[in-house]
C-alpha cells in the first residue's frame, strides 16, 4: 500500500503524527510506503530565520496561533503540544526557536524521494527543527542535518534542484484540497491531522485504489481545480508541460485560455479563443470567452459580435 503524508516541516504536529503513522503501521502488519509530501503552514516565514519568541509578538502570529486553538492561549498550545510530543517519545528538550522557512527542507525531501532515503531526511529535519532548536533555512545547517543520510543533498540544494518540483506539488496539494499538516492520503480518501494511532490503523485497513489516471489527465484536473480556487497562475504553472506537450490538444488550449482570461493576460487569452474560433465556429462558450475578453481590451464592437454569438447559442461567460 502507497500512503501519501502531506506536512511541513515547522509544524509540531508533522512530528507528532509522524511517530503516530509508524505506531499504527508496525501495528498493522501490512507493508505501507510511506511518501512525503509538502504543505506550507507559514509561507512568509522569513530567510535567514527569525527567533520565534519575536516573531510570537506580531498579532498577525498571535492570530494564527489561536486560528490552531481557539480555546486557548498560544503559550497554553505549546505547553499542550510539549505534553503531547513528550508521550510520543519526542524530547525533551521540545520547541522551536526559530520562525523559519521550510522550503529548501521540502527541496531536500522531494530530492531524497528517488535516492530512497525519504524517510530519513525527513526524521532528521524534524528533529533538527523541534529538538535541536536549529535554523533549518540555513543551508550550512541544512548541510550537517542531512549529511549522513542524504550526502548529495547539499550540493543538489545548492544547484537549485527541487525548485519545480516543490512548486508543482504545493500546487497539486492546493488543488487536491491539502489543508492541514499533516493530511495522510490513501488512494482518493484523506485523514487530515495527527490522529490517534488506531484510528490511522483503521483508515489504512480501509485500503485505496491507487489512482488509475494518466498523469496528464491528473495534471489537467488539478489545473482546472485550481482555476475554480480562483488561482489562474497555478493552474498555468501546471499547464505548462501540457502545453508544451500537448499544445493542439483542444481541451487544453482552452483551459489555457481561461486561465489567461482570469489572469488579466488578454492578449494570449485573446490569440487562444481567436484561433479556438476559427477552428470550431460551433463552440459557444469560445465565442462568448473571446467576447468578454474583447470587452476587457476595450473593443466593445468585436466583442458585442462574439458576445451576441454566444448568446445564441446558449452560452454566455
Amino acid at each position: 500500500m502507497r500512503a501519501e503524508i502531506w506536512m511541513d516541516v515547522v509544524c509540531p504536529w508533522a512530528y507528532i503524527g509522524k511517530r503516530r503513522v509508524e505506531r499504527a503501521v508496525a501495528g498493522t502488519g501490512v507493508p505501507v510506503e510511506i511518501v512525503w509530501r509538502p504543505y506550507r503552514i507559514d509561507p512568509s516565514a522569513p530567510v535567514p530565520a527569525e527567533p520565534l519568541a519575536e516573531a510570537l509578538q506580531d498579532p498577525v502570529a498571535d492570530e494564527a496561533l489561536r486560528a490552531c486553538a481557539p480555546d486557548l492561549t498560544p503559550a497554553e498550545n505549546r505547553l499542550r503540544v510539549e505534553r503531547i510530543a513528550a508521550k510520543e517519545g519526542l524530547g525533551p528538550p521540545w520547541g522551536a526557536k526559530w520562525r523559519a522557512s521550510s522550503h529548501d527542507a521540502h527541496r531536500l525531501i522531494a530530492l531524497a524521494e528517488p535516492a530512497g532515503v525519504q524517510d530519513a531526511v525527513v526524521e532528521a529535519l524534524l528533529r533538527a527543527h523541534f529538538v535541536d532548536a536549529l535554523d533549518i533555512s540555513d543551508r550550512e545547517v541544512l548541510a550537517r542535518v542531512v549529511g549522513d543520510v542524504f550526502p548529495a543533498g547539499p550540493a543538489l540544494l545548492a544547484n537549485g534542484a527541487g525548485e519545480q518540483r516543490v512548486r508543482e506539488l504545493l500546487l497539486e496539494g492546493k488543488a487536491r484540497g491539502i489543508r492541514t499538516s499533516p493530511t495522510l492520503v490513501v488512494g482518493d480518501r484523506a485523514l487530515a491531522g495527527a490522529q490517534p494511532p488506531e484510528v490511522i490503523a483503521e483508515f489504512l485497513a480501509e485500503g485505496g485504489e491507487p489512482r488509475d489516471v494518466p498523469a496528464e489527465v491528473e495534471r489537467y484536473r488539478w489545473a482546472e481545480s485550481l482555476l475554480e480556487q480562483r488561482d489562474p497562475l497555478g493552474a498555468l504553472e501546471l499547464l505548462r508541460p501540457l502545453l508544451d506537450e500537448h499544445g493542439r490538444d483542444r481541451s487544453v488550449r482552452l483551459l489555457a485560455a481561461r486561465a489567461w482570461y482570469a489572469s488579466a493576460q488578454l492578449r494570449r487569452a485573446r490569440a487562444a479563443l481567436e484561433e479556438l474560433v476559427a477552428e470550431q465556429p460551433g463552440d459557444a462558450y469560445a465565442h462568448a470567452l473571446l467576447g468578454r475578453t474583447l470587452q476587457r481590451m476595450s473593443e466593445r464592437e468585436q466583442a458585442g459580435r462574439y458576445l451576441r454569438l454566444g448568446s445564441a447559442m446558449g452560452t454566455a461567460v
